[in-house]
C-alpha cells in the first residue's frame, strides 16, 4: 500500500472514530501533498510524501522550540502531537552503525579528498538516507570525516 493511499485511509479511520485532534494533523499532512501536487502537476510518489514530512516534522520542531521559550505550553502540546502523528509514516530509523557505514561507502565510491568534494559525498547519501536519519547529523559526520581525511 503506498503511503498516501495508507494516509488516506488512516484520515478515514479517525473521522470515523472522532479522533478530531488526529483528524486535523492528518488533514494538515492531506493538504500539504495536495498543494505540492497541484503547484507542480505531478503525482506523488512515497519519496515525495515523506520530503513533505520531513519538512512538516521540521517546522512543527521549531515551532515546538519557539512555543515552550514563550512560555504557551498548550500550543507546544499540539505540536508535540502532530510530530507524533507525522512520525508514524515516516520510515524505519537507521542506527547509527547503518548511517556511518552508508557515510563510508560513499567516501569511498566518491573518491572524496577533503572538506571541498562534501557535495559529492551528500549527493551519494541523501538518497539512502532520507527520512531514515537526520541530515543535520548526517553532515556532521560527513564533515567530520572528510575533515580528518
Amino acid at each position: 500500500m503506498s503511503l498516501k493511499i495508507r494516509i488516506n485511509e488512516d484520515m478515514k479511520v479517525a473521522m470515523k472514530a472522532r479522533e478530531t485532534t488526529r483528524l486535523a494533523a492528518i488533514r494538515l499532512l492531506m493538504a500539504a501533498m495536495k498543494q505540492k501536487e497541484v503547484d507542480e502537476r505531478i503525482e506523488l510518489d512515497d519519496a515525495g510524501v515523506i520530503g513533505i514530512i520531513e519538512k512538516m516534522l521540521k517546522q512543527r520542531k521549531d515551532s515546538i522550540t519557539q512555543y515552550e521559550a514563550a512560555k504557551r505550553q498548550d500550543l507546544a502540546d499540539v505540536e508535540k502531537f502532530e510530530v507524533e502523528v507525522l512520525t508514524a509514516y515516516m520510515p524505519q530509523a537507521l542506527g547509527a552503525a547503518e548511517v556511518e557505514a552508508i557515510v563510508a561507502r560513499a567516501l569511498a565510491d566518491s573518491g572524496a579528498k577533503g572538506p571541498a568534494d562534501m557535495g559529492k559525498v551528500m549527493a551519494l547519501v541523501k538518497p539512502q538516507i532520507a527520512g531514515r536519519a537526520d541530515m543535520g547529523e548526517v553532515s556532521k559526520l560527513v564533515k567530520a570525516r572528510l575533515a580528518s581525511a
